[in-house]
């Protein structure tokens, strides 16, 4: 693990700078609005275009990153990115208007294209770099750490540059994507070993195979990922509204506010990978402890909307998504073989990047309901994530056991374990 420190530095460097790319934009989307005379929901769309278009191309970046290799799409997917941040920071530099904002979320679709092929092809690249489950549930919990870690700076740094001047969150991305293009060409020592991957139409059929045998594991996974992001950007979503417009916070004061329950998070995300080792058993009951946090805390918001009781509430939910994510990474990372595994994590990615688009908007929207009725919708929603991974999620007894995949019936050969070794 000593010789691929500096592997592991600089793929969490990916997950780090991914985030701030998207979140810095939180604390200053009202800000936005008002400079381009846009609504709340159209501002929202500049979260969600950037995932949506994540979304399709994720399985695609999966395949071809089994075909051709991690670094062979990271790179050329970073610089891409680099360069729709560029075209978005641009904008206002060459047009007048609502062009600015069509503009930016032109920019903001070149920024989901270089996501698609970038943070979620770190997940499976953990996994073909270090051997033991341990090792790799560890360093799964560095990279969602950083990712984490990037979700508490974000609004502390997005607000600071949009102090300055508005667009500036968005100019800093190219900067931040070269860094980690040098970081991955020099630092990261892909293994040579790999196998050929299959042709499409095979490959089709294995993956086919795979959801077939775990899907109903998998399935959950995907459902618990998507709601988890849906959870975290909505709420931030909706606090950001509230700090500036109910109680005057702006600048990094309100930066600052927004860390808190992102900090908790980060911490709980930390903790969890370090814990959780190869215990299959304790992934899945971390996992169920952590969304009940967010389950209750949520509820609880509900019921009150003082701003203390609110951001104390929301620190508890943060905790609880920060149990979740590194507890289901571990999960679904190693319960597929290496061969298939850039994809299945990818679907996986695709999953987390619903959630992450559907979060501003449905919140935006659920605002007009009222608190109550926002709060326990989303509540429920969460609540809809316990249950899946209570009922369908069920790991081996013991340390390293696998997760039993659903058995057909009248089968004789008894189903392959899904974690070799």
């Amino acid at each position: 693990m000593v010789g691929k420190r500096g592997d592991l530095i600089a793929l969490a460097s990916i997950p780090l700078i991914m985030t701030l790319g998207n979140s810095m934009l939180i604390p200053i989307l009202p800000q936005i609005a008002r400079e381009l005379h846009v609504t709340s929901f159209q501002v929202s769309m500049l979260i969600t275009v950037y995932a949506v278009v994540a979304i399709l191309l994720i399985p695609i970046a999966g395949y071809l990153s089994d075909k051709f290799g991690r670094k062979a799409i990271i790179v050329p997917s970073l610089i891409i990115a680099g360069i729709g941040g560029c075209v978005s920071g641009v904008a206002d530099w060459f047009a007048d208007g609502l062009a600015v904002y069509w503009l930016i979320l032109g920019g903001r679709f070149l920024q989901g294209i270089g996501a698609a092929g970038a943070f979620p092809i770190v997940l499976p690249l953990v996994g073909d770099l270090f051997e033991s489950e341990e090792e790799v549930s560890h360093n799964l919990g560095v990279i969602e750490t950083s990712n984490t870690f990037g979700k508490v700076l974000s609004p502390i740094l997005g607000a600071l540059l949009g102090a300055w001047i508005w667009y500036a969150p968005l100019l800093s991305i190219p900067a931040l994507c070269l860094i980690s293009v040098l970081l991955v060409l020099f630092l990261v020592h892909e293994p040579k070993k790999r196998e050929q991957a299959k042709p499409l139409r095979e490959f089709v059929s294995a993956v086919k195979e795979v959801l077939k045998q775990k899907g109903r594991w998998l399935y959950a996974i995907f459902s618990i990922g998507c709601i988890s992001m849906f959870l975290l950007f909505g709420v931030l979503f909706y606090l950001s509204e509230q700090l500036e417009t109910k109680h005057g916070l702006n600048g990094v004061i309100k930066g600052l506010v927004l860390a808190i329950p992102l900090a908790a998070l980060c911490l709980a995300s930390f903790i969890t990978g370090k814990k959780i080792g190869k215990d299959k058993k304790l992934m899945k009951w971390s996992g169920v402890a952590g969304l009940i946090l967010s389950t209750g805390a949520l509820f609880g918001i509900g019921f009150f909307s003082n701003i203390y009781f609110v951001i104390a509430c929301l620190i508890v939910c943060g905790s609880g998504i920060g149990i979740v994510l590194p507890s289901s990474d571990a999960l679904i990372t190693e319960g597929i073989d290496k061969e298939m595994r850039g994809t299945i994590t990818s679907l996986y990615s695709s999953m987390r990047f619903i959630g992450v688009s559907a979060g501003p908007p449905v919140m935006s929207l659920l605002m007009k309901a009222g608190h109550m009725t926002m709060f326990f919708v989303i509540a429920g929603v969460s609540l809809v994530a316990v249950i899946l991974l209570l009922t369908l999620v069920k790991p081996e007894s013991g340390r390293g056991g696998a997760i039993k995949p659903k058995e057909p019936r009248k089968r004789p050969k008894v189903a392959r374990p899904l974690h070799q070794g």
